[in-house]
């Protein structure tokens, strides 16, 4: 079992099938809870990377099957800035980074583990999940995101701060937009996402 890696999952299906083979972290659902949880660990343990795995939503432009696995280039607060009458302000913006420093960042967070020849996208992380095809095409549209989340851009966020590289991997479980309950793959994408990271532990790490 590697020692030098953490993988954080917001619940216990979406790491069920790793716990035999890698350290798991179970955070809770939503980002303040990735946030909190991971930056406890950190306190006390070293990793030397850390990963994300878990379910997400597909935003209607990405050409992705539910029940399939998909990396991610780079995380982003996809509703983090302000309103306005002329539309959403993200942070940069606002003028307020999110890490300051000599290069700030912004809403859009580093995510550079993931398996060599390996096709990687955007993902969006949200503190409410995409209800209508309307809000879905806006998000879309405004982050270029493929792939919705709860947890990635705090986890993302976190590893940042800390100066540990940090990897993300998602099952689409429903396609962002009206709200299909019937339609959802929730265990079959967690399924997939799991997968997919012990398939290729060994060419991230």
């Amino acid at each position: 079992m590697p020692a030098d890696v953490i993988v954080c999952v917001s619940t216990e299906l979406e790491g069920a099938l790793l716990k035999p083979h890698l350290p798991v972290l179970v955070t809770g659902v939503g980002a303040v809870n990735a946030a909190i949880a991971l930056t406890q660990f950190l306190e006390r343990h070293k990793p030397h990377a850390i990963l994300s795995c878990g379910i997400g939503g597909v935003y209607p432009g990405a050409a992705l099957q539910l029940a399939t696995a998909v990396w991610a280039e780079s995380e982003c607060y996809g509703d983090l800035g302000a309103a306005s009458a002329n539309g959403f302000l993200d942070m940069r913006a606002l003028g307020f980074p999110v890490i300051a420093g000599a290069s700030p960042i912004y809403n859009i967070l580093p995510v550079t583990l993931r398996p060599r020849d390996t096709i990687a996208l955007p993902f969006v992380t949200v503190n409410t999940c995409t209800g209508s095809d309307t809000a879905a095409r806006e998000i879309e549209s405004r982050t270029r995101g493929a792939v919705e989340t709860m947890e990635g851009a705090a986890i993302a966020h976190v590893a940042a701060l800390y100066g540990i590289p940090m990897g993300e991997v998602r099952g689409i479980s429903n396609r962002a937009g009206n709200r299909d309950r019937d339609a959802w793959r929730i265990k079959e994408a967690a399924a997939a996402a799991q997968e997919a990271l012990l398939d290729s532990i060994d060419t991230i790490l």
